[in-house]
């Protein structure tokens, strides 16, 4: 007699469909990828978010997992007793399991729509199998919402029900998911607190679009005890950061400003209370009176003191709660009364000065925080690096949190407290931290900040939004403290460099890094220069393709080159911009006297030319302080003339020739 488990088994490979089928899954999935909301910077690394809990949810019904016992799942009447070691009476045995059989089946048949979900899950069976074609799962699919159609209202609560509703959203037509988000018309809020439900909620509210405002209008009146729910938060969170537009995030907006904000706007669904929702708080408070206007600034602040004061329920870390806060921030710039403006911002910080480090990682979010440290005391930017230094490094991968270190250190004039709180995280990080852009841009901002070439402009004008307040909050001068950063990060970064130079400069992304670095940061870098010109003492070109030799990859080349004329090329100027804080000159005598006669040689022959050509110009411009280099170098090349010229269409001979004539 078959085991339970034996029997599950087959039934899971039999529901994975016929293997000879075009997978269709995987072509659907590639096309309709299941967007994520982004992450606090206090969760670990290797905990899961709950973004994708119904993509989740969904595959582990797909892989078999078996979730408990559904209605139509049968019990085994070969299963042994549950003490093997007691002897009983095989007959005995086979009868208690008959009558366990029948008692179930009257249990499921008492039921609600007990056979519509018996017929409702042979179907389901079908529509969700991976590898089948497209024309097929759309007919299983129609099949099963002929099943269904005039009583998902009644069934979605029930978990096994509620998946079989989200396989219809997923793989139906717009027709077929309009009609289920009209038939649940009146049921979202339910729906959203429910534990199996909520994923349906977010898919209907992801895939159709034109049913998106007024689901989120059934929301009303309850967001802010919804966003405190254990179940509804996600909802509201995926609705509001990732599927809604403007007009339907003000619909989950609205319940933060108050009663009276709701009273004084305009009939839902006219063009004129749509545009003034789009403004948010500025659009409610249009017009208003100062006795208004302080009503609703007093609402706004009770509900974000609400959010704040629960700070396990996990809202925190949400989008809405922090725009709402930045729009609340923003309106106290706008009022008159200085004193006014520092005495609610004051209260506002002491609210959420323990829970900073929950929203450096949205755009609003961060805004918010750089707000705080611009606009604060010495001791408030004290409690605010204090908040955030147990989560550098993951700011410093993040592209919205890495603006608030990056603010931090343009506007804190306490520099020993940044060297010692941020900055020496940042370079313990550094081996992390080089693989990835948003890392990268972390390494150079501590010694070249805001630089066109690693921070595009849209960047750069964030982090410009500070710079004329921080002209009135800071004291010291803004050149002084880059200097200062600049100061307490070079040591660090050039120790770092020559521990793992040529494993960094063969990373495309290292060598960038450790381009910056040579150019702009402070300090003794010999030991630095022979830990990154040692590698190119091996042989040129390498005989073993898994091991190409450094001046083999373009972007180390480019590296040698550059640093070899002392800065990169200006468009604006036409010129080589050499920095003064690095010396080709002597970066090229290291060269020519670590990497040695052949290699050399060879490069003017191979890959290396331009780097040649770069190491003769350095030397030449060099004059009396590198004479002897410029002999040996010359005694090296002067036999290549006639090699050389012999092919002159090859890149960069053209231009070695021209500085081998200079030396």
């Amino acid at each position: 007699m078959p085991s339970l488990k034996d029997t599950k088994k087959r039934q899971a490979v039999s529901q994975s469909g016929p293997k000879s089928k075009k997978p269709f899954l995987d072509k659907l999935s590639s096309n309709d990828k299941t967007k994520k909301r982004s992450r606090p910077v206090t969760l670990p690394k290797e905990q899961n978010s709950d973004v994708t809990s119904d993509e989740e949810d969904f595959d582990e019904v797909e892989n078999g997992a078996p979730g408990g016992l559904d209605d139509d799942d049968e019990v085994d009447e070969g299963a042994g007793p549950s003490n093997p070691s007691k002897v009983v009476d095989p007959n005995a045995a086979r009868e208690s399991h008959k009558a366990q059989k029948i008692l179930f089946e009257q249990r499921r048949a008492a039921k609600p729509h007990s056979a519509l979900l018996v017929d409702a899950k042979k179907a389901w069976s079908l529509a969700r199998q991976k590898n089948i074609s497209k024309d097929e799962r759309t007919k299983y699919i129609h099949d099963l919402m002929e099943i269904v159609r005039g009583n998902v209202k009644d069934i979605v609560f029930k978990h096994d029900a509620s998946r079989i509703v989200q396989t219809v959203v997923k793989y139906g037509s717009a027709k077929e998911r309009n009609e289920i988000a009209v038939e649940l018309k009146g049921k979202y809020q339910a729906l959203a607190q429910n534990k199996y439900s909520k994923f349906l909620v977010t898919k209907l509210i992801r895939l159709c679009p034109s049913h998106r405002a007024s689901i989120l209008t059934e929301f009303q009146g309850n967001v802010r005890r919804l966003l405190l729910h254990r179940e509804a938060s996600s909802v509201l969170a995926d609705a509001f950061e990732l599927y809604a537009n403007a007009y339907e995030r003000s619909i989950l907006l609205k319940d933060f400003y108050g009663k009276e904000a709701s009273l004084f706007t305009v009939t839902m669904g006219s063009d004129e209370e749509k545009e003034k929702s789009k403004k948010g708080l500025k659009g409610i408070l249009e017009g208003a009176d100062k006795e208004r206007r302080k009503r609703v600034m007093s609402s706004v602040k009770e509900n974000l003191v609400t959010i704040f004061n629960n700070p396990d329920k996990g809202a925190v870390s949400h989008a809405i709660v922090h725009r709402i806060l930045w729009e609340y921030l923003c309106t106290i710039n706008d009022i008159e009364d200085e004193a006014e403006r520092e005495k609610l911002r004051r209260e506002m910080f002491e609210i959420c000065q323990d829970v900073i480090a929950e929203m450096v990682h949205t755009k609003d979010g961060s805004r918010s925080v750089r707000e705080f440290i611009v606009q604060g005391s010495a001791k408030d930017r004290k409690h605010i690096v204090k908040a955030i230094k147990p989560h550098v490094e993951r700011m410093c991968i993040d592209d919205e949190a890495q603006l608030v270190l990056f603010t931090a250190l343009d506007v804190i004039d306490d520099t020993k407290l940044t060297a010692k709180s941020l900055v020496s995280d940042i370079v313990g990080s550094a081996s992390t931290l080089y693989t990835t852009p948003q890392g990268r841009r972390s390494l150079i901002y501590l010694v070249l900040p805001r630089t066109r070439r690693h921070f595009t402009p849209a960047q750069i004008a964030l982090l410009s939004e500070t710079d004329v307040i921080r002209a009135q909050t800071s004291k010291k001068d803004n050149t002084v403290r880059s200097e200062e950063i600049c100061r307490a990060a070079s040591e660090p970064l050039l120790t770092w460099i020559s521990k793992n130079g040529p494993e960094i400069v063969r990373d495309p992304g290292g060598s960038l890094v450790v381009t910056e670095v040579m150019l702009y940061s402070e300090g003794d870098k010999a030991a630095t220069m022979e830990s990154i010109l040692k590698p190119l003492a091996s042989t040129f070109p390498s005989t073993d393709p898994a091991n190409p030799h450094l001046l083999s990859l373009p972007h180390a080349s480019r590296m040698y080159k550059t640093l070899l004329q002392g800065g990169h090329f200006s468009k604006a100027t036409n010129a080589i911009d050499k920095s003064p804080l690095f010396s080709s000159s002597d970066f090229a005598k290291k060269f020519i006297e670590t990497v040695g006669k052949d290699v050399i040689t060879s490069m003017a022959k191979e890959d290396g030319v331009f780097v040649t050509a770069a190491l003769c110009e350095s030397i030449i411009a060099a004059g009396e302080d590198a004479s002897e280099s410029r002999k040996v170098l010359k005694e090296w090349l002067s036999g290549l003339k006639k090699e050389l010229r012999k092919d002159t269409e090859q890149r960069g001979r053209t231009t070695l020739l021209e500085q081998l004539a200079n030396l």
